[in-house]
């Protein structure tokens, strides 16, 4: 009741006395079923990227023979059927050693055994999966010119995929910023400051292509354009506006969340539970309270309706595209491909050379 009356953006009352609730995870195989022929089968499988180390992959583990198509007819030896649950069998598998009845066909005759460990969290498998189908349908649709760099929060995974995404990508003309769900964290100024650098001039290349290197050497030249929708907020939501403040290029997709009242530290109370009490309000330059409750309204309005998402389209990501192609064909990168002529500071002349 306390907390109802003070409420704000980052408020939020969490634990203390509560039952405990014996934990029992399920275990997930990293891939969508659909049903066939009264059975499950494996209709797509997520993998991780071959460069994911850190992301379990259950049926793309080395050694696992098992593709998509494939269907699983059994789990521990109990036979699987529709339309009985297929993660009733996989209750508390997490992270243990299952072994799959699997075959090309809908039956047992001929099935394989397989070993895996399932996972109990597919989310970072899936959003993976996303971000690299994002990556590769920007560099599709913009024919190699912009490279797609996301942004899950402000913490330390988004400072790492903005780290790992952008700098790889430098080759690129431009830039897809995608931040929609971003979680928030810190006031990441310093991806501002990256996404803002420009280029003082060359140092000549002696190798290879002999194309110079740029002064600094990292950054992506031309225009930018961030995504945003209502999912993102906190740092999710500093960030775009810091984006729209250093006038760094074009918002595209919904208006944010809009808090941005930070919290600092929260005692606890005598049960061990706690109430976040945010105290920390943001005001422009200006002198004017901004962002809290207010979000950062995109400079185009896109919705993305749950039918064309269905249908495979994500109309905010290809509205941004086609921005950053049109802002690419009116201002082109201009970047030196080579060196000038070498310098010359005086002319010998024919009597100098005779002396």
């Amino acid at each position: 009741m306390m907390g109802a009356e003070i409420a704000i953006g980052h408020s939020y009352v969490r634990g203390g006395d509560m039952p405990q609730v014996p934990p029992t995870p399920v275990g997930l195989l990293g891939a969508d079923l659909s049903v066939e022929s009264g059975r499950y089968r494996i209709a797509r499988l997520y993998d991780n990227e071959s460069w994911n180390p850190e992301l379990k992959a259950p049926l793309a583990a080395p050694g696992v023979n098992v593709s998509a198509g494939d269907y699983v007819l059994a789990v521990n030896g109990v036979e699987l059927k529709t339309p009985d649950n297929p993660y009733r069998l996989l209750d508390g598998t997490a992270n243990k050693q299952t072994v799959l009845t699997v075959n090309g066909k809908p039956t047992l005759e001929g099935a394989r055994r397989v070993t895996v460990v399932p996972v109990a969290n597919e989310q970072t498998l899936r959003t993976r999966a996303w971000v690299e189908s994002n990556r590769r349908l920007v560099d599709k649709l913009s024919g190699g010119k912009l490279a797609y760099v996301y942004l899950p929060n402000t913490g330390a995974p988004g400072y790492q995929s903005f780290n790992r995404y952008y700098f790889a990508q430098q080759d690129k003309q431009g830039v897809v910023v995608d931040e929609r769900y971003n979680g928030g964290g810190s006031a990441a100024d310093y991806m501002i400051e990256v996404m803002g650098r420009t280029f003082d001039g060359y140092f000549n290349n002696v190798a290879g292509d002999r194309v110079p290197f740029t002064s600094p050497a990292a950054g992506i030249w031309g225009p930018k354009v961030m995504l945003v929708n209502e999912m993102s907020g906190s740092g999710g939501d500093y960030l775009p506006y810091m984006f729209h403040a250093r006038k760094l290029g074009t918002i595209v997709g919904k208006r944010t969340w809009g808090g941005l009242v930070h919290t600092a530290d929260t005692p606890l109370f005598v049960d061990g539970g706690s109430m976040i009490a945010p105290r920390g309000g943001y005001f422009s330059a200006e002198g004017r309270w901004a962002v809290e409750n207010e979000g950062v309204t995109p400079d185009v309005d896109v919705e993305n309706w749950p039918k064309d998402l269905v249908a495979g389209h994500d109309l905010q990501l290809e509205r941004a595209i086609q921005i950053a192609l049109q802002q690419l064909t009116e201002k082109p990168v201009t970047r030196m491909m080579k060196e000038p002529p070498p310098p010359t500071t005086g002319k010998r002349t024919i009597e100098m050379t005779m002396r």
